[in-house]
């Protein structure tokens, strides 16, 4: 791969001199940059939209929706997938993120591990992949070994493969059914992808977990009618949502709650029938 082409390994002449720049002219060019994410991601909707419902498809015929990626890639992947349990009230295994280098590269870079095909490989195999299964391979070069191994295995097996990448014409692209290109341009630190890509990624991500839960039936209104309350926070959540959907007490709220073994689902099912 021709890194020296790729528009995210560019100089951006907008901060050339970021350097010699005030503390205040710093953040306000790191925040111009970061608008152009914004912006990108919206000109990609058209591309998100498919993907989409391509997940929900699957997740109604026993599918999942599965992440992998290397770096901040793989750690943005990490984190939606480990969101959607206590948000969704889904198992764990509905929403998968992969990272090269495995849970230890969370917390410590492991640069290397992005360069191994084979690796790619068995961390799909290790998942028994369906045809059912959304595979979204995330590189915002859109070239990293670990990744490309990881889509020709989810090819294999049928599933649906997804390309978010932040560059144009990438191998990862070439290899996938579906193809996200966000185009975020040269970064304001040259080559540092956590930046503008990696906010284009999780911008992203979000609308992808996020539509698929509502699509399959676990919001209602813009509500999370299946939250797992288990802190203080989400139980005061669970109960307030109860009330906005029901119109009860406080108090009702909470009985329910109490009775549904704090099943949020099943308290407002049992509000709703003795309404």
């Amino acid at each position: 791969m021709k890194y020296d082409a790729l528009q995210t390994e560019g100089r951006n002449p907008r901060t050339m001199h970021i350097d010699a720049m005030s503390t205040l002219e710093q953040l306000r060019c790191i925040n111009g940059e970061d608008k152009r994410a914004v912006e990108a991601v919206e000109a990609a909707l058209p591309a998100v939209a498919p993907v989409v419902d391509r997940i929900v498809s699957g997740m109604k015929r026993g599918g999942r929706l599965i992440y992998v990626g290397c770096g901040t890639s793989g750690r943005l992947g990490v984190l939606d997938a480990s969101e959607c349990p206590p948000t969704y009230g889904v198992d764990e295994g509905l929403v998968i993120g992969v990272i090269a280098g495995g849970d230890r590269a969370l917390r410590r870079a492991a640069e290397g591990a992005e360069d191994s095909r084979e690796a790619g490989r068995a961390a799909m195999a290790a998942l028994s992949l369906q045809e059912a299964d959304t595979v979204v391979g995330l590189s915002a070069a859109g070239g990293a070994a670990f990744v490309l191994g990881a889509v020709e295995t989810a090819n294999a097996a049928g599933c649906a493969t997804v390309a978010l990448t932040c560059n144009p014409g990438t191998p990862l692209e070439a290899l996938c059914v579906y193809a996200i290109p966000v185009f975020t341009g040269p970064e304001a630190v040259t080559g540092s992808t956590r930046m503008k890509a990696g906010t284009a990624q999780k911008l992203v991500l979000n609308m992808l977990s996020t539509c698929a839960m509502i699509q399959t039936g676990r919001v209602r209104e813009n509500l999370m009618i299946n939250v797992r309350p288990t802190n203080a926070k989400l139980e005061a959540r669970a109960r307030r949502i109860l009330r906005q959907l029901t119109g009860c007490t406080e108090k009702a709220a909470g009985a329910a709650l109490c009775a549904a073994e704090n099943d949020v689902a099943k308290a407002l099912e049992f509000l709703e029938e003795q309404a």
